[in-house]
């Protein structure tokens, strides 16, 4: 689960405020490792999205649930938005694009250490043609001269007309509760989508490959590519309160196996008991983990791959 410490999803927040009820869904958009996925985690109050340094670690969009004073927020943590190459690229591309149309409220953030070059620009120059209303939040402030972040503040409102900027550390959580009391202020009054007890819409067994994919990604992320695949094939609850959860990692060549497997096998069991220790703490259970490396050559060209994955099979 997530590390202790205060953050705007606790559970004072959880009993509802006399009055009506708002409910809504937040894309939260912007180029790679802008710091999204450990946003997410921080607004929610718990783990629901992977993190690690590696670029594109978010494939489809994962939502988040938080409560906060009589609003339900539904987060809806998109892959970053980069220039696609392969067919991967695009589908998760498309995925990102795809979350933004679909929600009420458009979250861009962006880092304030990179600015606006790059891939942030190009974001900005899509978002002029989504009609939802969009707010700005500037990550990483503690990296930053305040001047220099009142620049890019400025420079950001010259291009979209931004409803609200908000300057933030997703790390420390500096500004995120004014970011959740606008939200919860703003979004339309409505029922709750999700029971109050629920923090995200993603099934067991796909947090679960997800957890084992991040673990991977934190022990290989120099030596393995990013396209390398965890599936959750098997799942047993087990009469004495253990769970037995057998996973494999696909790559795509024979040396990416030998990679993933590691000499005399300790990578792989580095990761099966990094993934084993959180799953367990997730569950509330015992663990009994099983990891597999098989070689799939050209997975990236799978329509069933994508499927597993929650992403559209782009054709061509």
């Amino acid at each position: 689960m997530a590390e202790d410490q205060d953050t705007p999803g606790t559970e004072d927040d959880v009993s509802v405020a006399q009055g009506p009820t708002h409910s809504g869904f937040v894309a939260l958009i912007g180029p790679t490792n802008a710091g999204k996925s450990t946003l997410l985690n921080r607004l929610v109050g718990a783990k629901v999205s992977i993190v690690s340094h590696k670029v594109q670690t978010t494939r489809a969009v994962v939502r988040g649930i938080a409560i906060h004073n009589n609003a339900q927020i539904v987060f809806m943590d998109t892959p970053g938005i980069f220039k696609p190459r392969r067919r991967l690229d695009r589908a998760m591309v498309t995925s990102a694009w795809g979350g933004a149309k679909d929600a009420d409220l458009i979250m861009l953030l962006i880092d304030s250490e990179r600015g606006l070059r790059g891939d942030a620009e190009a974001i900005l120059e899509g978002l002029k043609d989504v009609p939802q209303p969009k707010i700005l939040a500037l990550n990483k402030i503690d990296q930053v001269r305040p001047e220099d972040l009142l620049k890019l503040a400025a420079a950001a409102n010259e291009k979209i007309a931004f409803e609200r900027t908000f300057m933030i550390s997703a790390t420390t959580g500096s500004g995120c509760e004014d970011i959740m009391d606008y939200l919860a202020e703003t979004l339309p009054e409505g029922p709750w989508y999700y029971p109050e007890d629920q923090i995200s819409d993603l099934p067991m067994r796909q947090l679960a490959a997800e957890i084992t994919r991040e673990k991977l990604f934190l022990r290989l992320h120099q030596e393995l590519p990013y396209s390398s695949h965890v599936e959750t094939e098997k799942w047993e609850e087990r009469k004495d309160g253990s769970v037995r959860i057998e996973q494999v990692i696909y790559v795509e060549r024979e040396s990416q196996k030998k990679i993933a497997l590691g000499k005399n096998g300790e990578a792989i069991k580095s990761i099966s008991t990094a993934s084993r220790k959180e799953l367990s703490e997730i569950l509330e259970q015992p663990v009994h983990l099983f990891l597999f490396v098989k070689v799939r050559e050209n997975w990236g060209d799978d329509p069933e791959r994508f499927r597993e994955m929650g992403l559209e099979f782009p054709r061509g």
